[in-house]
């Protein structure tokens, strides 16, 4: 049986939810990336790496690529996390853009976050803000998928979490708890 391990980086804790489902579905150990280091990763077969999706990056991702030859032999998947629906044309760029340089070729998962502005801190409300106003601007039928989400959910507490957002990374890794 492969030993996985799930390290994760967490602001508003979705992230941190699917880390502890994918656990409960793998048996993996657990694992915030600040806690983490090359030598502590060592002992595993898998390394899987959750990340909230925070201005087209993907959260804890850089722990990922400074170390990445240092894991070569590794089965490495990524899942990440946000407020938005699925949609492929936003994902293939997300992907590209977090995926280089070594990287291609990783699979990288989505998983539906939440939204709660009362939660946020000063600078990421501040952000939403803008970026909702920006929105407010534009003819509702050109707005991306992303954008209507985001405009829907303004001044909403919203959780879409949901454990079947990990079936295919949990059918990727092949292990499942008894």
């Amino acid at each position: 049986m492969q030993k996985g391990i799930i390290l994760y980086r967490s602001k508003y804790g979705a992230t941190a939810k699917y880390a502890e489902w994918l656990g409960e579905e793998t048996c993996f150990d657990i694992m915030q990336t600040k806690e983490a280091s090359v030598e502590k990763l060592r002992r595993y077969d898998t390394i899987v790496l959750g990340g909230g999706i925070y201005a087209s990056g993907i959260a804890g991702l850089g722990f990922l690529k400074k170390h990445l030859k240092k894991l070569e032999g590794k089965k490495i998947a990524v899942f990440c996390v946000g407020a938005s629906p699925y949609e492929e044309k936003a994902f293939q760029k997300l992907y590209s853009h977090n995926f280089k340089d070594g990287m291609n070729g990783i699979p990288c998962f989505y998983c539906r976050g939440a939204w709660n502005e009362e939660g946020m801190s000063l600078p990421d409300r501040t952000l939403c803000h803008l970026l909702m106003k920006s929105l407010e601007k534009k003819d509702k039928e050109a707005l991306e998928p992303w954008e209507r989400a985001l405009v829907e959910a303004a001044g909403r507490s919203c959780d879409w979490t949901d454990r079947s957002y990990l079936e295919p990374l949990v059918d990727y890794l092949g292990v499942r708890a008894d």
